[in-house]
Protein backbone atom coordinates (compact mmCIF):
# COMPACT_ATOMS: atom_id res chain seq x y z
CA UNK A 1 0.00 0.00 0.00
CA UNK A 2 1.65 2.97 -0.85
CA UNK A 3 1.92 6.48 0.98
CA UNK A 4 -1.21 8.21 -1.11
CA UNK A 5 -3.12 4.95 -0.79
CA UNK A 6 -2.68 5.10 2.79
CA UNK A 7 -3.73 8.42 3.46
CA UNK A 8 -6.82 8.04 1.64
CA UNK A 9 -8.09 4.82 3.43
CA UNK A 10 -6.46 6.33 6.81
CA UNK A 11 -9.06 9.25 6.61
CA UNK A 12 -11.69 7.76 5.29
CA UNK A 13 -11.18 4.77 9.07
CA UNK A 14 -10.82 8.19 11.31
CA UNK A 15 -14.02 9.30 9.84
CA UNK A 16 -15.69 5.73 10.12
CA UNK A 17 -14.12 5.83 14.19
CA UNK A 18 -15.87 9.38 14.60
CA UNK A 19 -19.03 8.53 13.44
CA UNK A 20 -18.72 5.14 15.42
CA UNK A 21 -18.61 7.74 18.76
CA UNK A 22 -21.00 9.60 18.39
CA UNK A 23 -23.20 6.90 17.71
CA UNK A 24 -22.59 4.33 20.12
CA UNK A 25 -25.85 4.42 22.19
CA UNK A 26 -27.51 3.32 18.86
CA UNK A 27 -25.67 -0.16 18.81
CA UNK A 28 -26.45 -3.34 21.31
CA UNK A 29 -23.93 -3.26 23.85
CA UNK A 30 -23.58 -7.11 23.90
CA UNK A 31 -24.69 -8.91 20.71
CA UNK A 32 -27.58 -11.68 19.88
CA UNK A 33 -24.01 -13.34 18.36
CA UNK A 34 -24.26 -17.22 19.03
CA UNK A 35 -20.96 -19.55 19.34
CA UNK A 36 -19.64 -20.33 15.91
CA UNK A 37 -21.38 -17.44 13.95
CA UNK A 38 -18.30 -14.98 13.08
CA UNK A 39 -16.06 -18.21 12.32
CA UNK A 40 -19.00 -19.57 10.01
CA UNK A 41 -18.68 -16.26 8.09
CA UNK A 42 -15.15 -16.30 7.47
CA UNK A 43 -13.25 -18.46 4.62
CA UNK A 44 -11.35 -21.83 6.22
CA UNK A 45 -7.59 -20.20 4.70
CA UNK A 46 -6.27 -17.01 3.86
CA UNK A 47 -6.20 -15.82 0.74
CA UNK A 48 -3.29 -16.56 -1.74
CA UNK A 49 -3.69 -13.12 -3.82
CA UNK A 50 -4.53 -10.04 -1.97
CA UNK A 51 -7.81 -8.55 -1.54
CA UNK A 52 -8.48 -4.39 -1.87
CA UNK A 53 -8.51 -2.76 1.80
CA UNK A 54 -12.39 -1.15 0.85
CA UNK A 55 -13.39 -5.05 0.79
CA UNK A 56 -11.62 -5.86 3.83
CA UNK A 57 -12.98 -2.81 5.72
CA UNK A 58 -16.35 -4.11 4.13
CA UNK A 59 -16.01 -7.16 5.87
CA UNK A 60 -14.73 -5.97 9.12
CA UNK A 61 -18.16 -3.51 9.20
CA UNK A 62 -20.43 -6.86 8.06
CA UNK A 63 -18.67 -9.13 9.56
CA UNK A 64 -16.67 -8.71 12.63
CA UNK A 65 -18.27 -5.48 14.42
CA UNK A 66 -21.65 -7.04 15.23
CA UNK A 67 -19.74 -9.34 16.66
CA UNK A 68 -18.31 -7.25 19.28
CA UNK A 69 -18.91 -6.30 22.77
CA UNK A 70 -18.81 -2.69 23.30
CA UNK A 71 -16.81 -2.14 26.80
CA UNK A 72 -16.96 1.90 25.36
CA UNK A 73 -21.28 1.78 25.65
CA UNK A 74 -22.41 4.02 27.75
CA UNK A 75 -24.82 1.46 29.28
CA UNK A 76 -21.75 -0.73 29.99
CA UNK A 77 -21.96 -1.11 33.83
CA UNK A 78 -20.65 -5.17 33.48
CA UNK A 79 -17.41 -5.72 35.65
CA UNK A 80 -14.83 -2.82 36.10
CA UNK A 81 -14.46 -0.74 32.51
CA UNK A 82 -11.44 -1.08 30.56
CA UNK A 83 -12.02 2.49 29.37
CA UNK A 84 -10.03 4.33 26.31
CA UNK A 85 -10.65 7.95 24.86
CA UNK A 86 -10.71 10.29 22.33
CA UNK A 87 -6.52 11.26 23.19
CA UNK A 88 -5.75 7.76 24.00
CA UNK A 89 -7.30 6.53 20.53
CA UNK A 90 -5.05 8.94 19.29
CA UNK A 91 -1.97 7.95 20.74
CA UNK A 92 -2.35 4.53 19.47
CA UNK A 93 -2.62 5.65 16.39
CA UNK A 94 0.89 6.98 16.57
CA UNK A 95 1.98 4.21 18.42
CA UNK A 96 0.92 1.92 15.42
CA UNK A 97 2.71 4.28 13.07
CA UNK A 98 5.99 4.50 14.99
CA UNK A 99 5.82 0.86 15.06
CA UNK A 100 8.82 1.02 18.16
CA UNK A 101 10.17 -1.80 20.32
CA UNK A 102 10.70 -0.07 23.69
CA UNK A 103 12.78 -2.67 25.11
CA UNK A 104 15.49 -0.89 25.90
CA UNK A 105 17.11 2.96 26.05
CA UNK A 106 18.81 2.95 22.87
CA UNK A 107 15.88 0.51 21.21
CA UNK A 108 13.82 3.94 21.95
CA UNK A 109 15.17 6.90 23.98
CA UNK A 110 11.99 8.88 24.01
CA UNK A 111 9.58 5.95 24.75
CA UNK A 112 12.14 5.16 27.93
CA UNK A 113 12.41 8.73 29.51
CA UNK A 114 8.56 9.82 28.50
CA UNK A 115 7.49 6.23 30.43
CA UNK A 116 9.92 7.51 33.37
CA UNK A 117 8.22 10.96 33.58
CA UNK A 118 4.40 9.40 33.22
CA UNK A 119 5.35 7.34 36.45
CA UNK A 120 6.97 10.43 38.15
CA UNK A 121 3.68 12.05 36.96
CA UNK A 122 1.58 9.49 38.14
CA UNK A 123 3.27 9.16 42.18
CA UNK A 124 3.17 12.39 42.60
CA UNK A 125 -0.69 12.53 41.96
CA UNK A 126 -1.59 9.17 43.90
CA UNK A 127 0.83 10.96 46.71
CA UNK A 128 2.57 7.89 47.05
CA UNK A 129 6.06 7.43 49.19
CA UNK A 130 9.00 9.00 47.47
CA UNK A 131 10.95 5.66 47.31
CA UNK A 132 8.22 4.24 45.02
CA UNK A 133 9.64 3.96 41.51
CA UNK A 134 6.91 3.01 38.92
CA UNK A 135 6.90 0.81 35.18
CA UNK A 136 4.11 0.36 32.88
CA UNK A 137 3.33 -3.37 32.75
CA UNK A 138 0.25 -4.69 30.43
CA UNK A 139 -2.11 -5.85 32.83
CA UNK A 140 -2.49 -6.08 37.18
CA UNK A 141 -2.07 -10.04 36.67
CA UNK A 142 1.41 -9.22 35.31
CA UNK A 143 2.38 -6.51 37.86
CA UNK A 144 1.50 -8.91 40.79
CA UNK A 145 3.30 -11.79 39.02
CA UNK A 146 6.03 -9.50 39.01
CA UNK A 147 5.45 -8.62 42.90
CA UNK A 148 5.30 -12.39 43.50
CA UNK A 149 8.39 -13.38 41.65
CA UNK A 150 10.44 -10.33 43.57
CA UNK A 151 8.96 -11.33 46.86
CA UNK A 152 9.96 -15.06 46.29
CA UNK A 153 13.92 -13.27 45.46
CA UNK A 154 13.72 -11.58 48.59
CA UNK A 155 13.77 -14.10 50.66
CA UNK A 156 15.23 -17.37 48.63
CA UNK A 157 17.45 -16.24 46.48
CA UNK A 158 17.56 -19.35 45.15
CA UNK A 159 17.61 -20.92 41.57
CA UNK A 160 14.49 -22.41 40.91
CA UNK A 161 14.47 -26.31 42.39
CA UNK A 162 17.29 -25.49 44.89
CA UNK A 163 17.13 -24.13 48.58
CA UNK A 164 17.58 -21.29 49.71
CA UNK A 165 19.28 -19.99 52.57
CA UNK A 166 15.91 -20.44 54.87
CA UNK A 167 16.80 -24.47 54.24
CA UNK A 168 13.53 -24.59 53.13
CA UNK A 169 12.63 -25.12 49.05
CA UNK A 170 9.79 -22.83 47.52
CA UNK A 171 6.96 -25.15 48.23
CA UNK A 172 6.85 -24.21 52.03
CA UNK A 173 6.79 -20.55 51.15
CA UNK A 174 3.47 -19.29 51.67
CA UNK A 175 1.33 -15.89 50.64
CA UNK A 176 -1.64 -14.60 51.82
CA UNK A 177 -4.90 -12.69 50.42
CA UNK A 178 -8.56 -12.07 51.50
CA UNK A 179 -11.16 -15.05 50.28
CA UNK A 180 -12.28 -11.75 47.73
CA UNK A 181 -9.29 -11.41 46.00
CA UNK A 182 -8.94 -11.40 42.48
CA UNK A 183 -8.31 -14.66 40.52
CA UNK A 184 -5.18 -13.00 39.19
CA UNK A 185 -3.49 -14.14 42.59
CA UNK A 186 -4.27 -17.60 42.50
CA UNK A 187 -2.79 -17.58 38.92
CA UNK A 188 0.10 -15.92 39.72
CA UNK A 189 0.89 -18.16 42.41
CA UNK A 190 0.74 -20.92 40.53
CA UNK A 191 3.22 -19.45 38.05
CA UNK A 192 5.66 -18.22 40.76
CA UNK A 193 5.95 -22.21 41.09
CA UNK A 194 5.00 -21.44 45.10
CA UNK A 195 1.67 -24.01 44.68
CA UNK A 196 -1.95 -23.26 45.45
CA UNK A 197 -1.96 -25.37 48.63
CA UNK A 198 0.18 -22.37 50.22
CA UNK A 199 -1.69 -19.51 49.27
CA UNK A 200 -3.93 -18.84 52.15
CA UNK A 201 -7.44 -17.47 51.62
CA UNK A 202 -7.65 -15.21 54.81
CA UNK A 203 -11.78 -14.05 55.75
CA UNK A 204 -13.35 -11.14 55.53
CA UNK A 205 -15.11 -8.98 57.71
CA UNK A 206 -18.86 -7.73 57.05
CA UNK A 207 -17.75 -5.70 54.88
CA UNK A 208 -15.73 -8.17 52.75
CA UNK A 209 -12.62 -6.74 53.53
CA UNK A 210 -9.31 -8.72 54.47
CA UNK A 211 -9.28 -9.05 58.60
CA UNK A 212 -6.16 -8.42 60.28
CA UNK A 213 -6.63 -10.70 62.86
CA UNK A 214 -7.55 -13.78 60.75
CA UNK A 215 -4.02 -12.95 58.57
CA UNK A 216 -1.95 -12.69 61.92
CA UNK A 217 -3.65 -16.52 62.85
CA UNK A 218 -2.71 -17.85 60.01
CA UNK A 219 0.49 -16.43 59.58
CA UNK A 220 1.18 -17.80 62.84
CA UNK A 221 0.04 -21.14 61.96
CA UNK A 222 2.33 -21.53 59.10
CA UNK A 223 5.19 -20.33 61.44
CA UNK A 224 4.36 -23.43 63.85
CA UNK A 225 3.85 -25.76 60.90
CA UNK A 226 7.63 -24.69 59.46
CA UNK A 227 6.46 -23.07 56.39
CA UNK A 228 8.08 -19.74 55.45
CA UNK A 229 5.47 -16.94 55.36
CA UNK A 230 6.46 -14.54 52.57
CA UNK A 231 4.34 -12.06 50.85
CA UNK A 232 0.49 -10.81 51.49
CA UNK A 233 -1.46 -9.51 48.71
CA UNK A 234 -3.75 -6.45 49.85
CA UNK A 235 -6.75 -5.43 47.59
CA UNK A 236 -7.58 -2.06 47.14
CA UNK A 237 -11.23 -2.07 45.71
CA UNK A 238 -11.85 -5.96 45.46
CA UNK A 239 -13.51 -7.31 41.94
CA UNK A 240 -16.91 -8.18 43.27
CA UNK A 241 -17.73 -5.31 45.99
CA UNK A 242 -14.94 -2.98 45.96
CA UNK A 243 -14.07 -4.02 48.98
CA UNK A 244 -10.88 -2.17 51.07
CA UNK A 245 -8.71 -3.92 53.19
CA UNK A 246 -7.60 -2.04 56.00
CA UNK A 247 -3.48 -1.34 54.82
CA UNK A 248 -2.50 0.00 57.97
CA UNK A 249 -3.60 -2.79 60.28
CA UNK A 250 -2.07 -5.66 57.10
CA UNK A 251 1.38 -3.31 56.68
CA UNK A 252 1.77 -2.87 60.57
CA UNK A 253 1.36 -7.08 60.33
CA UNK A 254 4.08 -7.38 57.48
CA UNK A 255 6.46 -5.22 59.07
CA UNK A 256 6.15 -7.30 62.35
CA UNK A 257 6.66 -10.48 59.81
CA UNK A 258 9.06 -9.59 57.37
CA UNK A 259 6.54 -10.14 54.48
CA UNK A 260 6.24 -8.42 51.88
CA UNK A 261 3.38 -6.48 51.13
CA UNK A 262 1.54 -6.20 47.60
CA UNK A 263 -1.30 -3.83 46.92
CA UNK A 264 -3.48 -4.29 44.13
CA UNK A 265 -5.66 -1.43 43.59
CA UNK A 266 -6.11 -2.30 39.96
CA UNK A 267 -9.62 -0.32 39.97
CA UNK A 268 -9.79 1.42 42.84
CA UNK A 269 -6.39 2.68 42.49
CA UNK A 270 -7.57 5.94 40.33
CA UNK A 271 -9.55 7.14 42.65
CA UNK A 272 -7.17 8.13 44.97
CA UNK A 273 -6.18 10.96 42.84
CA UNK A 274 -9.51 12.95 44.49
CA UNK A 275 -8.29 14.35 47.67
CA UNK A 276 -11.46 13.55 49.56
CA UNK A 277 -10.58 9.55 48.55
CA UNK A 278 -6.95 9.51 49.24
CA UNK A 279 -7.14 8.00 52.39
CA UNK A 280 -8.25 4.80 50.20
CA UNK A 281 -4.45 4.54 50.61
CA UNK A 282 -3.49 5.40 54.25
CA UNK A 283 -0.75 2.47 55.01
CA UNK A 284 0.78 2.66 51.86
CA UNK A 285 3.68 3.33 52.61
CA UNK A 286 4.19 -0.02 54.23
CA UNK A 287 3.85 -1.47 50.90
CA UNK A 288 6.97 -2.55 48.78
CA UNK A 289 5.00 -2.85 45.85
CA UNK A 290 1.64 -1.53 44.47
CA UNK A 291 -0.29 -1.19 41.20
CA UNK A 292 -3.53 0.42 39.48
CA UNK A 293 -4.71 0.24 36.07
CA UNK A 294 -4.87 3.71 34.01
CA UNK A 295 -6.79 1.26 31.40
CA UNK A 296 -9.67 0.60 33.74
CA UNK A 297 -10.84 4.15 35.18
CA UNK A 298 -8.15 6.80 33.59
CA UNK A 299 -9.39 6.88 30.49
CA UNK A 300 -6.56 4.89 28.89
CA UNK A 301 -7.10 2.26 26.03
CA UNK A 302 -5.79 -1.24 27.30
CA UNK A 303 -3.26 -2.41 27.89
CA UNK A 304 -1.49 0.24 30.82
CA UNK A 305 -1.11 -0.88 34.47
CA UNK A 306 1.03 1.17 36.39
CA UNK A 307 3.47 -1.16 38.62
CA UNK A 308 5.50 0.72 41.63
CA UNK A 309 8.13 -1.31 43.34
CA UNK A 310 10.45 0.28 46.26
CA UNK A 311 13.45 -2.32 45.70
CA UNK A 312 14.56 -1.47 42.20
CA UNK A 313 17.82 -3.49 42.72
CA UNK A 314 15.94 -6.41 43.57
CA UNK A 315 13.52 -6.51 40.78
CA UNK A 316 16.34 -5.99 38.87
CA UNK A 317 17.92 -9.04 40.34
CA UNK A 318 15.06 -10.84 39.40
CA UNK A 319 14.50 -10.12 35.62
CA UNK A 320 17.61 -8.74 34.69
CA UNK A 321 19.00 -10.72 32.17
CA UNK A 322 22.02 -9.37 29.77
CA UNK A 323 23.15 -11.20 26.60
CA UNK A 324 26.19 -9.87 24.26
CA UNK A 325 23.32 -8.93 21.80
CA UNK A 326 21.76 -6.31 24.10
CA UNK A 327 24.61 -4.59 25.50
CA UNK A 328 24.84 -1.01 24.84
CA UNK A 329 27.11 1.60 25.72
CA UNK A 330 24.79 3.49 27.45
CA UNK A 331 23.52 1.10 30.31
CA UNK A 332 25.39 2.11 32.63
CA UNK A 333 23.35 5.76 32.54
CA UNK A 334 19.97 4.99 31.84
CA UNK A 335 17.13 2.55 32.43
CA UNK A 336 16.12 -0.78 30.50
CA UNK A 337 13.00 -1.46 30.93
CA UNK A 338 13.24 -5.09 29.57
CA UNK A 339 14.66 -6.06 32.86
CA UNK A 340 11.71 -4.51 35.15
CA UNK A 341 9.36 -7.34 34.16
CA UNK A 342 8.24 -10.80 32.49
CA UNK A 343 8.36 -9.85 28.57
CA UNK A 344 11.28 -8.49 26.48
CA UNK A 345 9.94 -6.61 24.17
CA UNK A 346 7.89 -4.05 25.33
CA UNK A 347 4.97 -1.31 23.22
CA UNK A 348 4.82 2.10 23.91
CA UNK A 349 2.44 2.63 26.66
CA UNK A 350 3.74 5.84 27.88
CA UNK A 351 2.88 7.75 24.74
CA UNK A 352 -1.01 7.09 25.35
CA UNK A 353 -0.99 8.04 29.17
CA UNK A 354 0.90 10.99 28.51
CA UNK A 355 -1.98 12.19 25.68
CA UNK A 356 -4.39 11.28 28.73
CA UNK A 357 -3.02 13.13 31.62
CA UNK A 358 -2.45 16.41 29.07
CA UNK A 359 -5.69 16.52 27.48
CA UNK A 360 -8.04 16.39 30.76
CA UNK A 361 -5.35 17.56 32.92
CA UNK A 362 -5.69 16.76 36.67
CA UNK A 363 -9.54 18.36 37.65
CA UNK A 364 -10.45 16.90 34.21
CA UNK A 365 -9.77 13.83 35.16
CA UNK A 366 -11.21 14.08 38.53
CA UNK A 367 -13.90 15.99 37.21
CA UNK A 368 -15.06 12.51 35.75
CA UNK A 369 -14.60 10.28 38.48
CA UNK A 370 -15.99 12.59 40.78
CA UNK A 371 -19.16 12.15 38.60
CA UNK A 372 -18.74 8.22 38.29
CA UNK A 373 -19.07 8.38 42.27
CA UNK A 374 -21.87 10.25 42.55
CA UNK A 375 -24.05 8.82 40.22
CA UNK A 376 -23.72 5.63 42.01
CA UNK A 377 -24.20 7.35 45.14
CA UNK A 378 -27.04 8.81 44.25
CA UNK A 379 -28.07 4.59 43.25
CA UNK A 380 -27.72 3.89 46.33
CA UNK A 381 -30.51 6.22 47.73
CA UNK A 382 -32.63 5.17 45.22
CA UNK A 383 -32.58 1.25 46.32
CA UNK A 384 -32.30 2.33 49.73
CA UNK A 385 -35.66 4.12 49.27
CA UNK A 386 -37.27 1.44 47.70
CA UNK A 387 -38.96 -1.57 49.93
CA UNK A 388 -38.03 -4.31 46.97
CA UNK A 389 -34.62 -3.79 46.51
CA UNK A 390 -31.52 -4.07 49.05
CA UNK A 391 -27.62 -2.85 48.94
CA UNK A 392 -25.65 -5.68 49.36
CA UNK A 393 -22.09 -4.13 50.31
CA UNK A 394 -21.03 -0.56 51.14
CA UNK A 395 -20.84 1.56 47.54
CA UNK A 396 -17.58 3.95 48.02
CA UNK A 397 -16.65 4.43 45.01
CA UNK A 398 -18.63 3.57 41.68
CA UNK A 399 -19.42 0.24 41.97
CA UNK A 400 -22.91 -1.05 43.40
CA UNK A 401 -24.19 -4.29 44.44
CA UNK A 402 -27.64 -5.00 45.23
CA UNK A 403 -30.32 -7.63 44.51
CA UNK A 404 -34.25 -7.41 44.53
CA UNK A 405 -35.70 -8.65 47.56
CA UNK A 406 -39.75 -8.31 47.87
CA UNK A 407 -41.03 -8.30 51.10
CA UNK A 408 -42.04 -11.07 52.78
CA UNK A 409 -39.62 -13.17 50.60
CA UNK A 410 -37.22 -15.33 52.81
CA UNK A 411 -36.26 -17.92 50.42
CA UNK A 412 -32.86 -17.78 49.33
CA UNK A 413 -33.10 -19.97 46.35
CA UNK A 414 -35.77 -18.08 45.00
CA UNK A 415 -34.12 -14.92 45.68
CA UNK A 416 -31.16 -15.99 43.67
CA UNK A 417 -33.62 -17.18 41.08
CA UNK A 418 -35.54 -13.93 40.76
CA UNK A 419 -32.39 -11.95 40.65
CA UNK A 420 -30.86 -14.32 38.19
CA UNK A 421 -33.89 -13.42 35.82
CA UNK A 422 -33.81 -10.15 36.16
CA UNK A 423 -29.83 -9.60 34.97
CA UNK A 424 -30.86 -12.08 31.93
CA UNK A 425 -33.66 -9.75 31.20
CA UNK A 426 -31.53 -5.97 31.86
CA UNK A 427 -29.15 -7.54 29.47
CA UNK A 428 -31.64 -8.80 26.51
CA UNK A 429 -32.82 -5.64 26.15
CA UNK A 430 -29.38 -4.85 24.52
CA UNK A 431 -28.98 -0.72 25.81
CA UNK A 432 -27.08 -1.58 29.24
CA UNK A 433 -25.05 -4.46 30.47
CA UNK A 434 -24.33 -6.00 34.07
CA UNK A 435 -22.71 -8.62 35.95
CA UNK A 436 -23.09 -10.50 38.69
CA UNK A 437 -21.38 -12.03 41.54
CA UNK A 438 -21.98 -13.73 44.87
CA UNK A 439 -21.67 -12.07 48.47
CA UNK A 440 -22.20 -14.00 51.52
CA UNK A 441 -24.06 -16.53 49.46
CA UNK A 442 -26.02 -14.50 47.84
CA UNK A 443 -26.58 -14.00 44.20
CA UNK A 444 -25.79 -10.33 43.73
CA UNK A 445 -25.83 -7.85 41.00
CA UNK A 446 -23.29 -5.82 39.89
CA UNK A 447 -23.42 -2.25 38.36
CA UNK A 448 -20.42 -0.49 38.19
CA UNK A 449 -20.03 3.41 36.68
CA UNK A 450 -17.04 4.42 35.24
CA UNK A 451 -17.39 3.94 31.28
CA UNK A 452 -16.18 7.66 29.71
CA UNK A 453 -19.61 7.62 27.64
CA UNK A 454 -22.04 7.18 30.26
CA UNK A 455 -23.33 9.93 31.88
CA UNK A 456 -26.02 10.28 35.00
CA UNK A 457 -29.37 9.53 32.07
CA UNK A 458 -27.82 5.94 31.92
CA UNK A 459 -27.64 5.21 35.29
CA UNK A 460 -31.42 6.32 35.93
CA UNK A 461 -32.63 4.44 32.72
CA UNK A 462 -30.67 1.42 34.14
CA UNK A 463 -32.66 1.72 37.32
CA UNK A 464 -36.19 2.09 35.96
CA UNK A 465 -35.39 -0.68 33.35
CA UNK A 466 -34.82 -3.06 36.69
CA UNK A 467 -37.72 -1.78 38.07
CA UNK A 468 -39.63 -1.80 35.16
CA UNK A 469 -38.89 -5.81 34.63
CA UNK A 470 -39.50 -6.43 38.47
CA UNK A 471 -43.20 -4.74 37.70
CA UNK A 472 -43.47 -6.90 34.70
CA UNK A 473 -43.51 -10.51 36.87
CA UNK A 474 -40.53 -12.72 37.03
CA UNK A 475 -42.03 -15.93 37.42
Amino acid sequence: MKPNTFRAHAHELVDWMADFLEQLEEHRVVPETKPGDIRAQLPSSAPQQGEPFSQIFADFQSTILPGMTLWNHPGWFAYFPANHSPPSILAEMLMATLGAQCMSWQTSPAATELEQVVMQWLRELLQLPETFVGTIQDTASSSTLVALLSARERVTSFQFGQKGPTGLDDKALCVYASKETHSSIDKAVKLAGIGLDHLRHVETDADFALCPEALEQAIREDLQRGHRPFCVVATVGTTSSSALDPLPAIGAICQKYDLWLHVDAAYAGTAAILPEKRALLDGIEYADSFVFNPHKWMFTNFDCSAYFVKDVDLLLRTFQTNPEYLKTEYDPQVVNFRDWGIPLGRRFRALKLWFVMRHYGVEGLQDLIRQHIRWAGELVTWIEADPDFECLAPAPLGLVCFRYHPAGCDDEVMLDRYNQTLLERINATGSCHLTHTRLGGKYTIRLCVGQLYTQREHVVKAWELCKQIVQEGLE
